[in-house]
Order: structure tokens, then sequence, then C-alpha cells
């Protein structure tokens, strides 16, 4: 019995094991086809380009304006990834430690945008900033964005500082410490890990969306993604290198911010800090 039940277990994790291993290697084989075609001439009926070269970049950069576009794309995730963090972080400190009538209305009220595809909600909220001036430019970009990251930055930050033992903060108001001073210098040093965790995955989410963002933008607010739809589907006739040359940018501003990121915050370690921090 014991030896039937071993090798069902033993068959069990091959499947899964060569499920991610076909997984991992269709994703790798796209994203190289990908890169090889943005550096190729000509690609038919060949393992490789017949030539390689740079130029598709060099055209990509100037059809597409994508100096001004990465500007634009830089602009917006810092202003969502700050706003999120000042208006998030504050929201959910006020859920995890205060008991009010309608906090759990308040709570689904936040899960919401979470939860409900972008599309959903999009062009509602794209009418009603178009109504208010505020679509096709910059702030209605911000704000579209704002809608899902600051729900998910309070999502994200309750259980941090619902660990965080309130006889701390008690500690701290005994010996003087007013609300500003309790905030700066006790509840954030504990919350670091979880803020910057939260504004990571904002950051991340905020580069990738295209809805929100293609509802709101204007010629002159259009972040990375919706330029790369543009590229796509706009009409005209585009080379397909110049195209695959454009996403591959794509692809490595999002992991360039990724790494910056990732060298303030340990995503492995978060919640075993935060327990230690708040232990001690």
């Amino acid at each position: 019995m014991a030896t039937e039940k071993s090798i069902g277990e033993r068959l069990w994790a091959t499947a899964i094991w060569a499920l991610v291993f076909i997984f991992i290697l269709n994703f790798i084989a796209m994203v190289a086809t990908v890169i090889i075609n943005s550096f190729g001439t000509r690609w038919f009926n060949a393992w490789l380009p017949a030539a390689f070269t740079t130029r598709w970049y060099e055209s990509a950069w100037n059809e597409f304006q994508l100096h001004d576009v990465l500007i634009v794309t830089f602009e917006v995730v810092g202003a969502v990834v700050l706003l999120s963090a000042l208006l998030g972080v504050p929201a959910a400190y006020a859920l995890a430690r205060r008991n009010f009538p309608g906090k759990q209305l308040v709570i689904l009220l936040f899960l919401l945008p979470i939860l409900v595809p972008p599309i959903t909600f999009g062009i509602p909220l794209a009418t009603v900033l178009y109504q208010t001036h505020l679509g096709g430019n910059m702030s209605g970009v911000v704000l579209a964005n704002l809608v899902p990251s600051v729900p998910f930055v309070v999502m994200v930050m309750i259980p941090f500082i619902e660990q965080i033992d309130p006889r701390i903060e008690a500690a701290a108001r005994v010996f003087g410490a007013g609300t500003g001073q309790l905030f700066m210098y006790v509840i954030l040093p504990l919350l670091a890990p979880g803020i910057l965790a939260a504004l990571l995955l904002v950051l991340v989410r905020t580069i990738a969306m295209f809805e929100l963002t293609f509802f709101t933008a204007g010629p002159g607010s259009q972040t990375l993604v919706v330029a790369l739809y543009y590229a796509v589907y706009a009409a005209g006739v585009r080379a397909g290198q110049s195209i695959d040359a454009m996403a591959v940018i794509y692809m490595l501003t999002t992991l360039v911010w990724l790494l910056i990121a990732l060298r303030f915050v340990d995503p492995t370690q978060i919640v075993t800090r935060v327990k230690r921090e708040a232990a001690a």
C-alpha cells in the first residue's frame, strides 16, 4: 500500500514538474523569438534570420517617439507609486486599527477595483474624467491608475499593520510621541518591508496597465504599453522587426524597474522580517 502511494506521489510530482518545464520552455521560446526577430533582417523557413542588424531599434525609437513615451511612462509610474503610498498606507492603518459602522462595506468597496476587470469600470471612469476635462492628459492617466492601485496597497498593508503589537504604539505615546512622531519613527520603520512590497507590485502593475491608460491617455500621455498597442494595430504598414524591437524595449524597461525595486526589498523575506521586528 505504501509502495503504491509512493509511486502515485512520484508520478504526480513528475507530471507537475513536466508541466512547469513545458511552460518555462514555451515562455523562453516566445521571448527568444521576439528578441531574435528584433535583430533579424529576413527570417523565412530557417532556424535563424538571414542576417542581424540593430537598425530596427533605431527605427522604432524614431518612428514611435520612444524617448517621449518613456519619459511619460516614468512620470506616470512615479506619480502613481508615490500617491498610492501617501493615500493607501494611512487608509490601511485606519482600517486595521479602527472599528466603525460600515467598515466591512468600505473594505468591500476597496476590493471591487481589484476583483473586477479594469475594462468593466474603465469606460465609465474614462467618461467621468473626460466630462471633468481630466481625460486625455497626464492627470487623467494618473487618476485612472490610482483607482485599482490605492485599494491594492490597502489590501496588502492591512495584514502587515495587524501584525504590529498595539502595545508598541501605546508605549511610544506614553513616552510623549505625538501622532506624527508615532507614525514617522515607530510605524513606518516597522511597515517598511510591507510598503516596499506593495509599491513594488503597484509599480509593475502600473507599467503593464493597458485598459485604464488606453481609455484616458491622449497623444502626449501614452505610456509604453499603449504606444506598443498602437504600433501593432494602428493603420499603416510597419515592419514586424520594428514592432518586436519596441516590445523588447518594453520588456527591458519593466525588467529594469523590477531589478531596481528588488535592490530595496526581498519578497521572500517580507513576512518574516515584519514578524521579527514586531516581536522585538
